[in-house]
């Protein structure tokens, strides 16, 4: 948008200004204006000054030029994509499923390092003993040689109580680091709120403002007694834009609680089946924290009143099953370098005439370089309802995703039916997957799935490491489609 009509930046006030505001802020420019010079016809400037009052505290003038604002301002920030598996619906009178797929992408632009603030939040309660707590200490040696001198770390430890192994602090002698990450000893039980509420508490020394803030948590357990309060602190330093991740090493721990934890934040939880996979997975999850560009995303749930989303899935950078328990669904960050994508399921209500439905993307984001705060992005995409439909076929990248989206469903399914005690059902279920997996050339997790559709036949459950290597092993299929 052109200067002269930069509205708020004429009032030196922000999007946000109250009208009491906006009034106070034309009041003290215009009293600094001699009389003589109060003259829109040869003032130029007390004209831009007069005109910017008008529409701003005009509410309908206002919204309007709100709306044009984020239009403008939409171009050079964020580019939203939008494809869908079909635009032109039958008409019907029932209802019926369209998938989304949106991506959305930072600007071409110079990548810009900000300094991170990370904190590591390590399990070393008795179970870690051995090979896991020696490949945790050598991953977090890597990754420690790998921050710079603007980055920010602190390192805690816990088991039923909390150590700060590390303070919060730049780190400027990454041997002494190491040194201090090697006196952890395994012993105790898990208490991951215990280790979550000290990793907060570091992170919050520095301005977050000026850092990407993030917590990563390895654990090979579950937590005692304190899983909502662990989920509540993540809701709370969501909020905060501190983002989390969390990583679950082994079979023991509980894969949907570590899902819930991340969540709010839009962050990611994996699965670390071998100690040596440590290093690898945690350095894919810092390699992209240093180039954010835009922090706190949501998208809001409510497309059309005639359109639900059934379920979501986030593709990229990470696939992750997305929460649609509120009116925004959490996205996380967006990178300077890659975008964020996703796969929505959509039900069309039942249309019995002829119509045109127009949905609306709203994604919401701050973006730390110009100092926006929740700015608003905008993007419409139309569906036609017609009598007659021509055959259209979605594009590749759209059947792959929804094919691989619909191998983890299946999967998801079947324990569903398994905790619901039909054994049966969970039975025939899990052949299908196997097929499914066994024809999309997946040969390992087709045996997978033949091993554990045995185990239900014969001991009424699945293993603990076979759910998570299924669950996983498909949530990993999905990634491979962007």
């Amino acid at each position: 948008m052109e200067k002269e009509f930069e509205y708020y930046a004429i009032l030196g006030i922000t999007p946000q200004a109250t009208p009491s505001q906006i009034r106070a802020a034309f009041a003290s420019l215009r009293d600094n204006i001699p009389n003589h010079k109060q003259d829109k016809i040869s003032n130029p400037a007390y004209e831009l000054l007069v005109t910017a009052y008008e529409v701003l505290s005009n509410p309908d003038r206002r919204t309007t030029y709100d709306s044009l604002l984020v239009e403008t301002r939409s171009l050079d920030l964020v580019n939203i994509q939008v494809n869908s598996s079909r635009e032109r619906i039958l008409v019907s009178e029932a209802e019926q499923m369209v998938y989304l797929l949106v991506d959305i992408l930072p600007p071409i632009q110079e990548s810009k390092q900000r300094p991170l603030n990370l904190s590591l939040v390590i399990d070393r309660s008795t179970s870690m003993q051995g090979e896991r707590l020696r490949h945790m200490k050598t991953a977090v040696d890597l990754i420690v040689n790998k921050l710079t001198q603007q980055d920010t770390l602190s390192i805690i430890s816990f088991s039923d109580r909390a150590e700060v192994v590390v303070p919060s602090a730049v780190v400027k002698n990454p041997t002494a680091v190491v040194g201090q990450l090697r006196s952890v000893q395994a012993s105790g039980g898990t208490e991951i709120f215990q280790g979550l509420q000290a990793g907060v508490k570091e992170l919050c020394k520095v301005n977050l403002a000026k850092h990407t803030n993030h917590l990563i948590l390895l654990t090979d357990g579950r937590t005692y007694g304190d899983a909502n309060q662990c989920l509540e602190l993540a809701s709370k330093v969501a909020a905060k834009n501190i983002g989390m991740s969390a990583f679950g090493i082994g079979s023991e721990w509980n894969d949907q609680f570590l899902d819930a934890l991340v969540a709010p934040s839009g962050g990611q939880s994996n699965f670390i089946e071998q100690p040596g996979e440590i290093i690898e997975h945690l350095q894919k999850c810092i390699q992209g924290l240093g180039t954010i560009y835009a922090q706190n995303m949501t998208l809001k749930t409510k497309l059309h009143k005639k359109v639900r989303i059934n379920y979501g899935f986030k593709l990229a950078p990470f696939a992750q099953p997305l929460s649609l328990e509120d009116e925004t669904i959490q996205l996380g960050n967006l990178e300077g370098r890659s975008p964020v994508s996703l796969l929505l399921e959509l039900n069309m209500m039942p249309h019995p005439v002829e119509t045109r439905i127009n949905i609306q993307i709203e994604v919401a984001a701050d973006i730390p370089g110009p100092q926006l705060h929740e700015q608003l992005f905008k993007k419409s995409h139309c569906f036609y309802i017609l009598t007659t439909v021509p055959k259209e076929m979605p594009s590749e990248n759209i059947i792959n995703a929804v094919q691989a989206m619909n191998l983890y469903r299946m999967n998801e399914r079947v324990w569903q039916e398994v905790e619901a005690g039909r054994l049966d059902v969970a039975t025939t279920q899990m052949n299908h997957l196997s097929t499914r997996l066994l024809e999309a050339g997946e040969a390992e997790l087709a045996h997978q799935a033949q091993q554990e559709m045995a185990r239900i036949s014969q001991a009424g459950t699945m293993s603990l490491a076979g759910r998570k290597r299924l669950k996983y092993g498909t949530r990993a299929l999905i990634n491979k489609t962007k």
